[in-house]
């Protein structure tokens, strides 16, 4: 299933290092060709010797070693790579790549790849819902690399329970081998996403806008490029970093990103409408800045074009795919949706959910189409949601319409 597949193995300092070797002895009887670089820290827990014996090739422990053949190791390693996968990734390295830090074999050599980066936290639960180990993932997901959720259950210390546990080596190669079975399978497909809010001008300094930081759009955007698409990425204003490869264009209002979307329609096999666009904007603009009068302040508004909606009224053989943000009868107003706009299918979540909704690396949606629930998903990684849902899209996008 793997065979041909050149898989870097990252391990870190951690008791769940044992459980590393139970999921390269999975991988390698997949056909894989493994190759394990360990930290200072890891060799602490488990020896280079059992890794060199599963995978059968040198383990690399040292920056400065001796190399086997010549050539500069971490660069050849690097460019060799179909696939990272960090594990355990501890605090530390997930610091380390977060920050531009390059100070070991590992750390150098996933900074010098440009194959995708996997990450599989494990750690204390309080060193993982630190704010700033939070924010070292968040900043990395933004940028391309992907994390998988850690486990729930009893950590290392005596007594202590909660989230940070290493998946179980079963689990974890699962997940590699649904990244190898994408492969480039959009080749040839054009794309469009909407991703990010709308902001609605009150007068020069106030807006109306929504809580969407654009993550779940960035994601698909992400996926379909990976995948082979061509892909246009209309985006709302944003603090994150577009992917590489994607035609990019930025706008403001819900009028900017409909007439994007329409002066690019021709050309597409499929929308996706990620992002939350303001329903309604104000009537009058004012072009100078509203004064405090009173206790009250009153705005007329005036509906926004619904996107989604034109797009389903004019997209013949085309394939639209929507996105709601519920927070009560999610399948009954999803559904509702798709058969008013003409979707093929929606994703819908509860944004009361928590790790579900806006600002969130990760998402808790259903796939819904006109006759229901198509995939109902648990709480996994906005790119995990993002493959989950161009699975379904592509089926649709290779048959006759």
């Amino acid at each position: 299933m793997l065979k041909g597949k050149n898989i870097v193995v990252g391990v870190c300092g951690g008791i769940a290092a044992y459980k590393v070797v139970d999921m390269v002895s999975r991988l390698r009887k997949l056909g894989a060709n493994i190759q394990v670089i360990m930290t200072e820290n890891a060799c602490e827990f488990i020896t280079p010797l059992t890794f060199r014996s599963l995978a059968d090739n040198p383990v690399i422990t040292d920056m400065w070693e001796e190399p086997k053949e010549w050539d500069i190791q971490h660069i050849s390693i690097a460019n060799k790579a179909d696939l990272f996968l960090i594990a355990p990734a501890t605090a530390n390295i997930i610091g380390k790549i977060a920050n531009g830090i390059a100070d070991d074999m590992l750390s150098t050599t996933i900074m010098a790849t440009k194959a995708q980066v996997i990450f599989v936290p494990a750690m204390n639960t309080n060193m993982y819902e630190n704010p700033i180990v939070q924010q070292n993932i968040s900043k990395l997901t933004a940028l391309g690399y992907r994390f998988m959720e850690p486990g729930i259950g009893s950590m290392a210390e005596r007594g202590v329970y909660g989230k940070g546990r290493l998946p179980e080596p079963p689990q974890i190669v699962e997940q590699v081998v649904e990244f190898f079975s994408h492969g480039k399978d959009l080749i040839g497909k054009r794309v469009l996403v909407t991703a990010g809010p709308t902001r609605e001008a009150i007068d020069p300094v106030r807006y109306i806008s929504n809580h969407s930081s654009g993550k779940m759009g960035y994601a698909v955007a992400r996926a379909a490029v990976d995948r082979g698409a061509e892909v246009t990425l209309v985006t709302g204003p944003v603090s994150i970093k577009p992917p590489e490869g994607v035609k990019v264009i930025n706008v403001n209002t819900a009028i900017q990103m409909r007439d994007a979307v329409i002066n690019n329609f021709d050309e597409q096999d499929a929308f996706l409408m990620v992002a939350a666009v303001a329903d309604y904007r104000v009537l009058e603009e004012s072009n100078q800045k509203i004064k405090k009068k009173g206790n009250a302040m009153e705005l007329s508004l005036v509906k926004n074009p619904d996107i989604a909606e034109e797009i389903g009224r004019i997209k013949g053989g085309k394939r639209l795919v929507g996105f709601c943000a519920e927070t009560e009868n999610i399948i009954e107003n999803a559904i509702d949706k798709v058969i008013r706009k003409n979707m093929d299918f929606i994703v819908a979540n509860d944004v009361t959910m928590e790790g579900a909704g806006f600002g969130t690396d990760t998402n808790i949606v259903k796939i819904i189409g006109r006759q229901g629930i198509i995939e109902d998903l648990p709480k996994i990684s906005k790119d995990e949601v993002a493959h989950k849902i161009l699975d379904t899209l592509k089926n649709l996008l290779f048959m006759e319409a």
